[in-house]
């Protein structure tokens, strides 16, 4: 970021953040074969009708056109999708039984739902968007048709850029089969070179964090593919088999890693080179070669040289090692088929990701409040128009998508922009034909996979497309119109999604950063207490538990703390807290190399004290009421014999006193 935006309130230099990404050259060229072509078609067949829905669709499903395998891309547009087309069945019933007022009611519910997803993760947070986006326009577009009609052709729409996605796909490397999911192991192996090199420096904490996402994005590639194998009774291919292997090395690879990082030694280049010839060998499928000589000089040292070498070794492997598998209970055919599929989707809910949790029904209220006071101005400003308003609050007011002013700033600014282009497009094409609009949400979906770098950017690739298809669908004047709408969504956006009530960051953000702690303890009572030699496999588990919940109450932390009236000085000091439980995590994961290593195993007293400690500071920051009542947590004392535990110590102590807890 710039020196000048530095000096700048976080809520007001949020608005000019820009990430920097490669250019998605393929989703580039499937954005622009989406949206533009299916409305060219229903505009040369004289059916509009039938390529406003699916542009639609097509454009939703741009949106989630993210890098990753096929099977994530599966996910994350087919869930989506299907959710979208439900809205537009949903919007076009009420429209066709002609709602009146009653619609306000309508929104209300599918707003709560659609605000309460946003605590399930990202992409039931889009879904939930998506459907309630669709609804709006289906209630409120003129577009003729029965409403199962406009549904299949959103999900026509939908399927197509899906069908794009699985056909159009970047050179597939030199390795073979699984390219998707070997990119994504050969990203850990690349971050983990990363994370090596920056080990001293100021940059480790946040190399350790881009290390913990790579691993995640992996873990969700490799999961995909095995439950993709069980539903289809598939037996796993020796190339998956063989992945999922190195995948294990690398975690284990990871650990030691992370206890380098908390000795805060530079390493030589030699020990930061020898990970990326394991990723350049999943790339090209050569052996990695000739790696770093060990050197024990410490322990984290030690355990980073063992699993380099069981690395090496499952490098090396032509075949899986054999591995037991649980009997099938099921008979073959579709309904075991089904039953399989239903319970993948329908697994427990995460800590911290309730929909009926207090985060849940206040994201839900905050967007049904935001939704139904829009709808309801429109109708009384515009009653033949009406959907663009809570549309525009409908993609500003996710709490979980970013800082509302600075979401509002980006999409006026993007909106007027967009508008503008359209305006100019309209002025220098509209003496070749009726064709026009097609070519504008052409461009339109080339843009949208770029344009997530910022906000506004994404906002006026929308703005083409969406006018693109209002102009085809029998509203030609409605670009100037879109401005003053939008001018009062915003303005609607801002007052109510800052009512105390909807804006209290200590029930939004707390609940994540209270799961992440409670991960944190299991995690540290597991180090602490677990019998020597025991299989690592657990803990490795839970150590990934803990960063994902921890990576999840930061990107929550971070929301907040850029929120135009956020609670600074009422609250704890949520992203101190998240990097003290981070620096926890870090420095048990360094004590249990140690550990594995011969040093001294604490008492069962000192555990629990240690546990105990971090886990009177979750309940404290979950229930602050009871803060004052409750008993002091246990003291903590520093460990003479092990510096591991001493540092353990003093993060908690640390991390009691950001909470405010002490």
């Amino acid at each position: 970021m710039p020196r000048a935006l530095r000096a700048l309130p976080a809520w007001l230099a949020h608005p000019f953040r820009w990430q920097r990404l490669p250019v998605p050259w393929a989703a580039v060229a499937r954005g622009a074969l989406c949206a533009g072509p299916l409305l060219g078609v229903g505009i040369a067949t004289g059916h509009p009708e039938i390529g406003v829905p699916a542009g639609l669709g097509s454009m939703l499903a741009g949106v989630n056109d993210r890098p990753g395998t096929r099977r994530t891309g599966i996910v994350h547009i087919g869930l989506p999708a299907l959710a979208s087309a439900f809205g537009m069945l949903l919007g076009a019933l009420l429209r066709s039984a002609d709602a009146g007022w009653w619609i306000l009611a309508a929104l209300f519910a599918v707003g709560f739902v659609s605000g309460a997803g946003s605590v399930a993760g990202p992409v039931r947070s889009t879904a939930g968007m998506q459907m309630l986006a669709t609804t709006i326009l289906g209630a409120g577009m003129p577009l003729p048709g029965a409403p199962w009609e406009k549904a299949l052709y959103v999900l026509a729409g939908c399927l197509w850029l899906l069908l794009l996605r699985l056909v159009l796909r970047s050179p597939r490397p030199a390795g073979g089969p699984l390219s998707g999911e070997r990119a994504a192991v050969a990203t850990v192996f690349d971050a983990l070179a990363d994370a090596l090199a920056a080990a001293g420096g100021p940059g480790a904490e946040p190399a350790r964090r881009r290390l913990t996402a790579a691993l995640d994005r992996a873990d969700e590639a490799l999961r995909l593919r095995r439950l993709t194998s069980r539903l289809l009774r598939r037996p796993a291919r020796t190339e998956e088999l063989l992945l999922a292997e190195r995948f294990v090395a690398a975690t284990a690879l990871c650990e030691a890693s992370v206890a380098l990082l908390w000795e805060a030694r530079p390493l030589p280049e030699r020990v930061t080179r020898s990970p990326r010839q394991f990723a350049e060998a999943l790339r090209t499928g050569r052996p990695p070669g000739r790696l770093s000589a060990p050197e024990s000089s410490s322990a984290a040292r030690g355990a980073f040289d063992r699993a380099l070498l069981d690395a090496v070794v499952a490098f090396a492997r032509s075949a899986p090692q054999p591995q037991s598998a649980p009997p099938e209970r099921d008979g073959p055919g579709w309904p075991s088929l089904a039953r399989r599929a239903l319970g993948a989707v329908s697994r427990r809910t995460r800590p911290g990701r309730s929909l009926l949790g207090p985060a849940g029904r206040d994201y839900g209220l905050r967007v049904a409040l935001c939704i139904t006071a829009s709808a309801a101005v429109a109708l009384l400003l515009r009653a033949d128009h009406w959907y663009w308003l809570p549309v525009t609050a409908t993609f500003l007011v996710k709490p979980d998508l970013g800082p509302l002013f600075s979401r509002t700033v980006n999409r006026f600014a993007g909106t007027v922009a967009g508008v503008l282009v359209f305006a100019g497009a309209g002025l220098l094409l509209t003496g070749t034909g009726t064709w026009w609009p097609a070519l504008v949400a052409g461009a339109g979906g080339a843009l949208l996979p770029f344009a997530t770098r910022h906000f506004a950017l994404q906002t006026v690739a929308i703005t083409l497309m969406v006018l693109s298809f209002v102009h085809v669908g029998g509203d030609p004047q409605a670009a100037a119109e879109r401005i003053v709408d939008t001018s009062i969504a915003c303005g609607i956006v801002l007052v109510v999604g800052h009512l105390p009530h909807l804006a209290d960051s200590r029930r939004r953000v707390g609940q994540r950063v209270t799961a992440a702690l409670r991960a944190t303890e299991r995690f540290l009572r597991h180090v602490l207490t677990s019998e020597p030699g025991r299989d690592p496999a657990e803990r490795l588990a839970l150590r990934r538990a803990a960063y994902r919940a921890l990576g999840e109450a930061r990107a929550t932390a971070e929301t907040a703390a850029a929120e135009l009236l956020a609670d600074r000085g009422r609250t704890p000091d949520w992203l101190t807290t998240v990097t003290a439980a981070e620096r926890i995590v870090d420095a048990a994961t360094a004590c249990a190399v140690r550990l594995d290593h011969g040093a001294r195993r604490p008492s069962p007293d000192e555990a629990e004290r240690l546990c105990q400690a971090l886990s009177a500071t979750a309940d404290a920051l979950e229930d602050p009421h009871a803060r004052g009542s409750g008993t002091p947590g246990p003291e903590l004392r520093p460990d003479p014999d092990c510096a591991t535990l001493t540092d353990v110590a003093a993060e908690l102590e640390r991390l009691r006193g950001y909470a405010g807890t002490t």
